[in-house]
């Protein structure tokens, strides 16, 4: 009687490196989901402090103007466009009100550079101010920095949702506002604030030239 012998089972060979390989893959995908996110973090830390640092800024900008009793006078010094470099006077000896709002300005501007990539500011008048000449009702200016974001994504969209300076409509669109001459440079992100002017020494009507008063000085 002749017995079959059992073949034995064929070995399968490979199995352990192919799930080893896969185990890689998602290990990597998920490093790099997290890689991701942690990079998205770091941007938006980013702007986060650039508009504080503009906030500061513009903070410091206030405090310039509380500190000169006749800022108010000199309120028409104080205006500069983005591309203005004004140039300061030496007031180490002193300087009359327009000199030293023209040198608070000069200081000012040149921090905003130092402190932001491609810092720029512009102090102009706040929208509905009187226009005419010596008005005294004109006591507040508007103040935006511009400065440019370490961002790859440099499409409308992305730059218009942090943009402080634009107004959002009803229905979620995005414009410019009314004041476009002070809009905010192309390529920049930019932040706006009002800043009500000193008054210290308050304009008092004479039926000419108004004239100044400066309680304590």
């Amino acid at each position: 009687m002749k017995h079959c012998k059992p073949t034995p089972p064929t070995q399968q060979r490979g199995i352990t490196l192919i799930e080893s390989l896969i185990a890689l893959i998602v290990a990597a995908l998920g490093i790099l989901g997290i890689v991701g996110v942690q990079m998205r973090t770091l941007t938006d830390t980013t702007t986060s402090v650039r508009r504080a640092q503009a906030i500061r800024l513009i903070e410091d900008l206030g405090e310039r103007m509380r500190a000169n009793p006749n800022a108010l006078v000199a309120i028409d010094s104080y205006q500069s466009d983005f591309a203005d470099k004004p140039t300061p006077d030496d007031c180490s000896s002193g300087c009359d009100q327009e000199a030293q709002a023209t040198y608070d300005v000069a200081v000012w501007k040149q921090n905003v550079s130092n402190l932001l990539p491609l810092g720029q500011a512009s102090i102009f008048w706040a929208p509905g101010e009187g226009n005419a000449a010596n008005d005294p009702n004109r006591r507040q200016l508007g103040v935006m920095i511009g400065w440019r974001e370490n961002e790859r994504d440099d499409s409308d969209d992305y730059r218009n949702n942090i943009d402080a300076t634009k107004v959002r409509a009803a229905d979620g669109t995005l414009s410019d506002g009314t004041d476009l001459a002070n809009a905010c440079p192309d390529g920049l992100t930019c932040h706006l604030q009002y800043l009500p002017v000193a008054a210290r020494c308050a304009p008092y009507p004479t039926g000419g030239a108004p004239l100044y008063y400066c309680p304590g000085l």
